[in-house]
């Protein structure tokens, strides 16, 4: 499935100077026939006569955004044959261009990452513009770099910084490459070219060094003092990613070039790579990658060729943690912002959230004052409704109270323009039932944003069979200019993520009146790799929330809901979780949880409640079976979800979990781990334990007729379309949602999980 459009082509100047320019839009990924093209010219340039020396460039100021990875997912499958062991690694770049006997120069704008960068690193040097950006980022699929960084990218700025680039992923851009000496020279994009040219010919002349990289030695430490470092990078990412192996294979394969020379580490290199490839992480990730690009496709909407109309100004109602969030979201990419509040004493604290969550990011560098006084004065407080006369958009966030939301709805219809959009960020409310009293149901939709909302990165967009599809195209559009990936679903209690994780926190609950500490569930579904467990993040949510959500699904779900009274009883008590310093955790005044003795008081009172006892095999229950027991009624009601048709695609549901709810990425998305495991099993497991324990655990008609014909609950016609569909291979695309993921406070673990800072 490489791309047949990609090519390399030769200039040569008057100069004596062969540009070779990398040529596959959008972002001059390198599919095997780009590599196949680029050789092909490397060979001519080497024998023509008229060449001197060479410049690698990419067209349309990318050098370029690294191996296509759509040839992953299809070597993956089996669709497309890999290369021979070491033919791009050592044949094309190490003994074609880096062993030239012409020198060649990287002309990098615009992007260098993963194979890009590789590329660029086998010349002889390289000249950047200031904007450019290098970087690694391969881990983030599950891979490490196949194509000779894990040799090369040390050897250029030393051992430390080189682990930090890869295990984190993280890019650097001109300036900084240049102190570390990843290039040679910073200059303008105009300037780019004609200077590599030049450099190119004083390497010829000797005015300027002929290096090859890979045997570059002076920022590689001694041997002991390297094996401390690589044993430090060990033992963190043992201790911060201990479900996955990739990273350990990377340092390992460093190692290698350190101690037994950088060519045969080379070959151990491709090696680990294509053993990596086959891995159930790497075909997570990179279902993740796919399945991420695919949610802004919806069939019958975004394929009209509607435009979606310019939003310019936004209104929020309600400046608590989701509206204040909302709102700095807007204001950073620069939307014009009024705030609604019902008093001058709530109006003063929800602008003030606004302004501290913008401070936070003058104070972390990722914004200058000047910047975040213009941002600022893009927000006006208000306290009536006089100022919506021209909004584009307004979004509700106040409490999920059906009657208020009912005259709020009235009241914007009665002052909003016609084409404004009437959006509801409820996370669990009926749609229909909020806009009853309006007669513009065409123009109602959920943007239901997760907290904090300025942070996190998912932003589900739900439609009623009444939504105009202009405004779905037109809230699509404004969830990619603030950053968010959208998923559209349908309406219904819950929606989509809320709804499929309502049985998470019930099904501890169950565990927990049966016998299962509460302590050890949390950190048997933390070791499996979200950011925190049922229990935990009950406390952080709070128990009002939870209650009020809750209740939503024993009304409206009641056959399939599990009613315990333990976190109405600690609330009675004051305890309300993370915000009182005391939920199922004792809170300190930084917020550390540590376990609380006095909890077993609540759960023999909620057990006397419920009139259940203490079962000895729930309390020495195993680590698989409290996964099983509290993942498989979310999976039981994702099915559901999908069955419905609440999210078009099962890949939706797995970003939807990974992204709003911090299930790891690295198993691929709640629907993509459950066919891992088989229909069949997760059918029989739920089918026995609701056998055992009644309707919480039935599994639904889809999962039963899936598992009756031991088909997978995702047809692999799906995973092959979005494959197909996307494939264009760039890493940094993958960069800025994951980093806001990770940046939240729901997923600082998974953080750990998955990338690790190199302190």
């Amino acid at each position: 499935m490489g791309s047949k459009k990609g090519r390399t082509v030769v200039e040569v100047g008057a100069d004596g100077v062969a540009v070779i320019t990398i040529i596959n839009p959008p972002v001059n990924s390198l599919s095997l026939d780009v590599l196949q093209s680029l050789k092909e010219s490397y060979d001519e340039a080497l024998q023509r006569d008229d060449v001197k020396a060479i410049v690698v460039a990419g067209a349309n100021g990318k050098f370029s955004g690294g191996f296509d990875i759509s040839a992953f997912g299809g070597i993956q499958q089996g669709a497309v044959q890999q290369p021979k062991s070491g033919y791009i690694s050592v044949e094309v770049l190490t003994d074609t261009i880096e062993a030239a006997r012409k020198p060649s120069v990287a002309a990098i704008d615009g992007l260098a990452l993963g194979g890009g960068l590789e590329v660029a690193m086998v010349c002889h040097a390289r000249i950047s513009t200031p904007t450019a950006q290098m970087g690694l980022p391969e881990l983030q699929l599950g891979l490490i770099p196949g194509f000779g960084g894990t040799q090369r990218l040390p050897r250029l700025v030393g051992l430390a910084k080189s682990l930090e680039m890869m295990l984190t992923s993280k890019p650097v851009k001109g300036e900084e490459a240049l102190g570390l000496g990843l290039v040679d020279a910073v200059v303008s994009s105009h300037e780019l070219v004609n200077t590599a040219r030049q450099w190119a010919l004083d390497i010829l002349a000797r005015r300027k060094p002929w290096v090859a990289t890979l045997y570059k030695t002076d920022k590689i430490e001694p041997l002991g003092e390297a094996r401390q470092i690589l044993d430090f990078a060990r033992a963190q990412a043992r201790k911060r990613a201990p479900n996955l192996k990739h990273p350990l294979v990377c340092i390992d394969v460093i190692e290698e070039g350190i101690v037994n020379g950088p060519k045969p580490a080379l070959y151990k290199e491709v090696e680990a790579f294509q053993g990596l490839l086959k891995s159930d992480t790497s075909k997570s990730l990179i279902h993740i990658f796919f399945a991420q690009r695919g949610t802004s496709k919806v069939p019958g909407i975004t394929d009209r060729g509607l435009v979606p109309r310019k939003v310019k100004k936004v209104a929020i109602l309600g400046g608590g943690l989701m509206g204040s969030g909302i709102a700095t979201a807007l204001l950073l990419s620069n939307y014009t912002v009024i705030l609604k509040e019902v008093n001058e004493k709530f109006l003063e604290a929800g602008v003030g959230r606004v302004k501290a969550n913008l401070v936070s990011r003058v104070k972390k560098g990722q914004m200058t004052q000047e910047k975040f006084e213009k941002t600022m004065s893009l927000l006006r407080g208000v306290l009536d409704f006089e100022s919506f006369r021209d909004v584009d958009m307004v979004i509700e966030a106040v409490v999920e109270n059906v009657s208020l939301k009912q005259q709020i709805f009235a009241d914007l219809e009665k002052y909003c323009p016609p084409h404004c959009i009437l959006a509801s960020n409820t996370s669990t409310i009926d749609l229909n039932l909020i806009g009853k009293r309006t007669k513009s149901q065409d123009r109602i939709i959920g943007a239901h944003f997760f907290s904090p909302a300025h942070i996190m990165p998912l932003l589900e967009i739900v439609r009623t069979e009444h939504t105009s599809p202009q405004i779905i195209v037109d809230l699509l559009d404004v969830g990619k200019k603030i950053k968010k990936t959208p998923i559209i679903v349908g309406n219904c209690t819950g929606f989509a993520v809320n709804r499929m994780f309502f049985p998470y926190t019930q099904a501890g609950l169950f565990l927990v009146e049966r016998g299962t500490d509460v302590y050890r569930i949390d950190r048997a579904i933390t070791k499996f790799g979200m950011p925190m467990g049922p229990f935990r993040l009950a406390d952080l949510v709070g128990f009002g929330v939870a209650i009020a959500t809750g209740s939503q699904f024993i009304e409206n779900f009641p056959e399939r809901t599990y009613k315990s009274m333990l976190i109405p009883i600690m609330q009675e008590d004051k305890r309300a979780g993370e915000s009182t310093r005391k939920g199922f955790y004792l809170y300190d005044n930084r917020r550390k949880a540590s376990p609380d003795p006095e909890l077993k008081m609540y759960i023999e009172k909620a057990r006397s409640i419920s009139g259940v006892a203490v079962d000895p095999k729930f309390v020495k229950l195993l680590e698989k079976d409290i996964v099983e027991m509290i993942f498989f009624p979310v999976v039981n009601e994702a099915c559901r979800v999908f069955a419905e048709g609440i999210a078009v695609k099962a890949s939706d549901i797995d970003i939807a979990a990974v992204m709003g709810m911090g299930f790891p990425p690295y198993r691929g998305g709640l629907m993509f781990w459950a066919d891992s495991l088989g229909s069949k099993y997760i059918y029989s497991r739920l089918e026995e334990w609701s056998n055992l324990y009644g309707g919480f655990f039935k599994p639904c008609a889809f999962l039963a007729e899936r598992a009756a014909k031991g088909a997978p609950l995702v047809s692999k016609l799906q995973t092959v379309h979005i494959l197909l569909h996307y494939s264009i291979g760039y890493f940094m695309s993958l960069l800025h949602p994951l980093e806001a993921l990770w940046a939240s406070t729901v997923s600082r673990n998974l953080m750990r999980a998955f990338f690790f800072p190199l302190i």
